[in-house]
């Protein structure tokens, strides 16, 4: 092509594309062995709770003492077209004592008063006693026709002041959090909760399986026929879900190392969740950041816990059927993962922190997060060292296995332990034309989710004013001190109500800074004082 590549700037530019290169096959062979070893781990493991549940009596766990009643909490807003059939089939779960929690956070439509006329809710005076941080409640409801049935009215503040909210109006030791338009299988309460039988003093949260719930048919609350959707984009969905939860998270699961459990569906002891100051708003993914600072929090006291995935429970959701919808999901997902990492920097390889912190979040690190800069940068380097002549076609066509053929392989995989464990998709066609699809993503779609998270990426790195929330609030960790009390001889730290005066700085600061505090020896039978209120600080 008439360029020179013995020395100067096309020589170094070579040697740069080319080394790169090699770099981009070593690290796309280290993610699929590392992907290959988690499979195997999920194996094991579906393996093992398929006997287990092969002897299960349920009928058993729901009348047993042992079985702890659960609060369902279901932060609403603008859900007035879907919240009664909601509500309604959650009444229909099958499980011994349950109250549902209903949280109105300011919605703008008919939700409440929808609410109200559908369940014959009657206005309580019993205050709520307020321990988390929490937008005001403007009012309590109780149900005439269930006794069960609690809606809570307060001011706007997102989900997770929500589920703070609904956190202080319960009355039982577990709580599940549920979003508002999805479906619970009847058996779903007492699938999750038997994690909680078998350790009851080491499990402190569990998650089940989100599947997706388009083109199924749906009659009176309940999913009575699994189908396919017939949205293309619905479908890479469904192999994508399959994929992250059975060959994915099941893996993490058995490796103590389990960082996510869905905000659609998990179950979590209240108490610990109080400890620690329950939800907080400081990063996009709540649900996330609540798990991975559960795990600093419990190997911060020496103390053994579980965090668990349990693969039987599902929970059904509606995913985007448009790649505007999709792109704007996935940007936020990214973000929060971004967020919640650089939050709990300081748990990276801490050996304190077991493998969520010397295993699960490097990994996390290096291929989640950056794993989809790498990819797309290899896609553009790759082409060009073609163009000027210097990709070497051994290169090539090892690059094309292992980023190609592993990844199918990989959704194959999933989808085999799916149907191994479970046959939800009872039919040769849907089973074939989800095989078909798990090829297809690595064509097209994958690349597209990567330059998603790729966009999303340098848009939080480079955004004036900081992390924002997708709703256009600024979504920081707060300046203000926490106070800090003495609570069943352990600390506790209550966040404060947040000034309003209160500047957000551009990124989330370790989180460890609010929540150090001075060590009083356990026999001096000193009361630790709260230390003063610091006043806000301006951000020149």
């Amino acid at each position: 092509m008439g360029i020179s590549f013995d020395g100067g700037f096309w020589g170094a530019l070579a040697r740069i594309i080319v080394g790169f290169n090699h770099f981009v096959l070593v690290y796309f062979a280290m993610i699929n062995l590392g992907y290959l070893a988690i499979f195997a781990v999920s194996l094991q493991e579906l393996w093992r709770f398929v006997q287990r549940s092969f002897f299960s009596d349920y009928d058993q766990i729901r009348q047993s003492d042992l079985t702890l009643p659960v609060s369902l909490l279901v932060p609403a807003y603008n859900e007035a077209t879907t919240i009664v059939e909601s509500v309604r089939s959650l009444l229909k779960l099958n499980y011994g004592q349950y109250e549902i929690i209903i949280i109105n956070d300011g919605s703008k439509d008919e939700t409440l008063a929808t609410l109200m006329r559908a369940f014959d809710l009657q206005r309580w005076e019993t205050p709520v006693r307020r321990k988390l941080r929490s937008r005001p409640i403007r009012a309590v409801y109780r149900s005439m026709q269930h006794p069960n049935i609690v809606v809570l009215d307060k001011e706007r503040g997102g989900k997770s002041d929500a589920l703070n909210a609904g956190l202080d109006a319960s009355r039982y030791p577990l709580f599940c959090s549920i979003d508002a338009d999805s479906i619970i299988e009847s058996d779903a309460l007492l699938r999750l909760v038997k994690p909680f039988i078998e350790s009851p003093q080491e499990t402190v949260a569990a998650g089940g399986i989100v599947r997706v719930a388009n083109g199924c048919r749906v009659e009176d609350g309940r999913v009575t026929e699994v189908r396919l959707p017939r949205s293309r984009l619905a479908v890479m969905q469904v192999v994508e879900y399959l994929r992250a939860f059975l060959a994915g998270r099941a893996g993490w699961s058995a490796a103590r190392s389990l960082l996510i459990i869905s905000g659609a569906f998990g179950m979590y002891r209240k108490q610990e969740i109080v400890d620690i100051g329950g939800y907080s708003s400081s990063t996009d993914t709540e649900d996330a950041e609540l798990i991975v600072r559960l795990h600093r929090a419990m190997s911060d006291r020496r103390q053994p816990y579980r965090i668990v995935f349990v693969p039987d429970p599902v929970c059904w959701t509606e995913v985007p059927e448009t790649w505007k919808v999709l792109t704007t999901q996935r940007s936020r997902w990214h973000r929060g993962l971004l967020q919640t990492l650089w939050l709990y920097r300081g748990m990276i390889f801490r050996r304190r922190y077991g493998a969520a912190g010397m295993f699960g979040m490097p990994w996390f690190i290096a291929f989640e997060l950056l794993g989809p800069v790498v990819e797309i940068v290899g896609y553009v380097l790759i082409p060009l060292a073609w163009y000027v002549g210097i990709l070497d076609r051994t290169f090539m066509v090892l690059f094309l296995v292992i980023a190609f053929v592993m990844g199918a392989l990989l959704s194959v995989g999933a989808l085999l332990l799916e149907e191994m464990a479970f046959r939800r998709y009872p039919t040769w066609r849907d089973l074939l034309r989800l095989l078909a699809y798990g090829f297809l993503e690595n064509f097209g779609f994958r690349q597209y989710m990567s330059f998603v998270k790729v966009r999303a990426l340098f848009e939080a790195l480079w955004r004036k004013a900081g992390f924002r929330r997708s709703d256009g609030r600024e979504a920081g960790r707060t300046r203000a001190i926490a106070r800090r009390r003495v609570s069943r001889g352990m600390r506790q730290i209550v966040p404060p109500d947040r000034d309003a005066s209160t500047r957000i700085p551009p990124w989330p600061r370790d989180s460890r800074a609010c929540c150090r505090s001075r060590t009083a020896g356990p026999r001096s039978g000193r009361r630790i004082p709260a230390p003063p209120e610091a006043a806000p600080r301006s951000r020149r």
